[in-house]
């Protein structure tokens, strides 16, 4: 019988509530770790978590050749499990949100958490859109002939074995696991302390159900306890490991690529920025910054910091004040926004913090240049928008961002990879090698060559 850990109590440090390195080894040092079950030790756990591994590993090898139609029938039937198990994923899902406020989780952290019938039904309709999607593996990237006569393919083919280490939302659990499966990847999912009753529930719904139609054992595998020497023993198994997608804080995300034995695809904090440029739509501008921020304030691809050229700030900024003050948005502003707005004073914190709330900062900026060379230093380097209808300027901007999204005249919360038409997405991705920007199923793969030929030898 699988032990299921309670949430381990441990000093925080300056990591936004988050693990940090500091943490971990507060942890580790512990030779046991209180359970609802008992007591295990860091052994135990570690053994539990290796068996996993190679039980995934196992099922990577039956994944990597199974057919797009089967993949898709299995997809269809963890669809069917998801509704089928609607009852129990709601009751786990109540008992993640009492124990949220029990915490003190905000509000927006709270909706993160938050699954009811519309958005399980969403859940279920999502892993039925990825099996209407074009399977990667297989797709032939290259070929040619070399003058011995050898022919070469280069083709896409699974990763392996790949774990998820994630916070708070639970959707994360089935946007994983059915991306993975899709690519011909056995997953094995961490999620959070704060999810892990919707975790449980959701990972069970889709191996069992994917089981009914040909799912291999192993091929989905969520780790039971909550604890976060799991994440360091996940981090050290590069037998079984392919690669680590951390999906959380920054604080996270820099333990797991400290500690890990594996390459680790970083989706650091959603630092997004609007620069409204001196030649801009202003109603335009009004509504797409509108639109970034308070569409849906807790994900990685709002809005968090709004810059503004001079040169239009004293007509531009009342206006969008205005807008945002119907929504509740508080404003933080440098010291010449204030002069215009009535705004609460920003500190040098707030033009690196991802509030993940109704909060925006906002900068007024001397130029086209300033804006660029603030975003550079600030960003996360995930998604940033210029709005203008200076066609140039539009485009010197976007030469000059080094982030993964680059907009121009579009809301941030347009990063993402169903709306780029990859459906469902892994994350955003803010590394520049493998992948950058919204993984979807072919950030996912690999590529092999194969060589043919008919007796060539070197020598």
């Amino acid at each position: 019988m699988a032990l299921f850990a309670k949430p381990v109590s441990f000093t925080l440090h300056r990591c936004d509530r988050r693990p940090c390195m500091i943490c971990f080894e507060s942890l580790l040092s512990s030779p046991k770790l209180s359970y609802g079950f008992g007591e295990m030790t860091s052994e135990e756990i570690n053994d539990q978590v290796y068996a996993m591994g190679k039980k995934a590993r196992s099922a990577a090898l039956a994944l990597a050749v199974l057919s797009e139609e089967k993949k898709n029938e299995i997809l269809r039937s963890m669809a069917g499990g998801i509704r089928a198990a609607a009852r129990e994923i709601l009751e786990a899902n109540v008992k993640d949100i009492a124990g949220g406020e029990e915490r003190g989780l905000t509000g927006a952290m709270l909706d993160r958490l938050r699954l009811d019938e519309t958005r399980l039904e969403a859940v279920a309709a999502g892993v039925e859109q990825v099996s209407t999607l074009p399977d990667p593996v297989g797709e032939v990237l290259g070929e040619w002939d070399r003058p011995n006569g050898i022919r070469i393919q280069q083709l896409r083919v699974p990763i392996g074995v790949i774990g998820i280490i994630y916070e708070s939302r639970p959707n994360v659990t089935s946007d994983a696991a059915v991306l993975c499966l899709k690519s011909g990847n056995a997953t094995i999912l961490r999620g959070g302390s704060e999810a892990i009753h919707s975790n449980r529930a959701l990972a069970t719904a889709l191996q069992s159900g994917g089981e009914k139609a040909g799912l291999p054992e192993g091929a989905i595998q969520l780790i039971p306890f909550t604890d976060r020497e799991s994440v360091a023993v996940m981090a050290g198994m590069d037998k079984y490991l392919d690669l680590i997608i951390p999906r959380g804080g920054k604080g996270l995300i820099e333990t797991v690529v400290s500690l890990a034995r594996m390459p680790v695809i970083k989706h650091y904090d959603g630092i997004c920025h609007a620069y409204v440029h001196s030649e801009s739509d202003q109603e335009m501008a009004v509504k797409i910054i509108v639109d970034s921020k308070t569409q849906k304030p807790s994900v990685c691809n709002a809005l968090e910091t709004l810059l503004v050229d001079q040169a239009a700030a004293e007509e531009f900024l009342p206006k969008v004040a205005a807008a945002l003050a119907e929504k509740n948005v508080e404003l933080r502003g440098d010291e010449a926004t204030c002069a215009v707005l009535d705004a609460k004073a920003a500190t040098e914190a707030d033009w690196g913090t991802e509030y993940l709330d109704y909060i925006l900062a906002v900068k007024i900026v001397d130029s086209l240049e300033s804006a660029v060379v603030h975003i550079n230093e600030y960003s996360s380097q995930h998604t940033e928008v210029i709005v203008t209808t200076n066609i140039i300027a539009a485009e010197k901007f976007m030469s000059q961002i080094d982030s993964a999204c680059v907009f121009h005249n579009v809301s941030t919360r347009f990063s993402d990879g169903e709306e780029f038409g990859f459906g469902a997405e892994i994350g955003i991705s803010t590394d520049k090698l493998h992948a950058r920007g919204p993984m979807g199923l072919r950030e996912l793969t690999s590529y092999q060559y194969r060589v043919r030929g008919d007796g060539q030898l070197k020598a």
